[in-house]
């Protein structure tokens, strides 16, 4: 989804009410092109209009794309993602919203938005906070990666299939798409058994429950640099750096967003996000999300000079201007067409 995204989602959102408005479709199958599944929106695009002044970009480009997410998550339609490769920001607002999430040995899933200034949108707070325990926040606040194992063990992926039967698998199942009932028996025929290293964040989750639990993200890192200190794994040490080089503002909006999500529903969570990222483009607040991207982006290398420069500067006042319900009457704000089926989150249980 890399080649004009905005292009893409028009198409999709344009596909998907035809298909809607077919009888005789029944099954979607959502897939990528390449070694790529999704790795995100066109950021380069919206960096480069909020620099030439025309922000209206972004939050145009936004409103459509959580549109679809939404559109999917509440369609009637049997969705099956395969999510076969890099699936990142865009990618896993979509995949997430499919019925049935098929991942493989390439797939490698990952919100790193905190490091970009920016934070995990599309809505995927709402399901970043129905995994087990605190992974969500440990995804959310990291960045951290998760191979298509780690995905189907915390809930992400309801099936692993190895590549090579990717082809097979969508053949059976485009057969299969006038029953839909036989959907769950088709993924299973090509179904493997997966089995979590033992250097797995996951399998620590006891020591993420202790830590990503913590009321704030000072007590948070604190909390990880404790465990440092009496002798840890690896992926705590990555944890701390990754969150330490991330702009303070964004590790407070992505956790606040991810422990509300936790009492919302997927439609409050998109539009609260629509909100958040609505102010981060406007860059009224802070620009930290121009700056990270410049230096993610533009200047390979060079580390970002975030504003607040410490988490501690980054008051809950100023975190609250990001959750604020936006009044501008020039713009045509996001609204989510009335649906009558309810979206279901990670049904992993078939």
């Amino acid at each position: 989804m890399e080649l004009s995204c905005r292009y893409l989602i028009t198409q999709i959102l344009r596909k998907l009410e035809v298909y809607e408005n077919d009888p005789t479709v029944k099954l979607l199958i959502l897939k990528g092109q390449g070694k790529v599944f999704c790795s995100g929106g066109d950021v380069v695009a919206m960096v480069l209009s909020i620099y030439g002044g025309h922000w209206s970009f972004g939050e145009s480009f936004y409103r459509k794309q959580i549109t679809l997410d939404y559109l999917f998550a509440t369609s009637e339609k049997t969705l099956v993602s395969l999510i076969n490769g890099i699936v990142m920001g865009g990618g896993v607002g979509l995949s997430m919203n499919s019925r049935f999430r098929v991942v493989t040995e390439n797939t490698v899933f990952a919100m790193p938005e905190a490091q970009m200034g920016h934070f995990p949108d599309v809505g995927v707070s709402y399901f970043l906070s129905r995994l087990p325990g605190f992974f969500g926040e440990y995804l959310g606040l990291t960045g951290a990666q998760l191979n298509g194992t780690e995905m189907l063990a915390c809930g992400l992926a309801t099936h692993f299939v190895l590549s090579k039967d990717l082809l097979l698998l969508e053949t059976a199942l485009s057969e299969a798409a006038s029953d839909t009932s036989t959907i769950p028996k088709v993924i299973n025929r090509f179904a493997r058994k997966t089995f979590l290293k033992q250097d797995s964040a996951f399998m620590r989750l006891e020591i993420i429950n202790k830590c990503f639990s913590a009321k704030t993200v000072e007590e948070i890192l604190l909390l990880l640099q404790n465990e440092v200190a009496n002798g840890s794994d690896a992926w705590i040490i990555e944890a701390i750096s990754s969150m330490k080089s991330a702009s303070p503002t964004s590790l407070k909006i992505t956790l606040r967003s991810i422990r509300e999500a936790r009492m919302q529903e997927l439609e409050d969570c998109l539009v609260r996000d629509y909100f958040i990222c609505y102010h981060i483009i406007q860059g009224i607040h802070s620009i930290d999300f121009l700056e990270g991207s410049r230096t993610k982006l533009f200047e390979k290398g060079k580390k970002p000079k975030w504003e607040p420069s410490k988490l501690e500067l980054v008051s809950d006042e100023m975190v609250d201007h990001y959750f604020a319900k936006v009044e501008a009457p020039d713009i045509e704000h996001l609204r989510l067409p009335a649906r009558k089926n309810i979206p279901k989150a990670l049904e992993s249980k078939l």
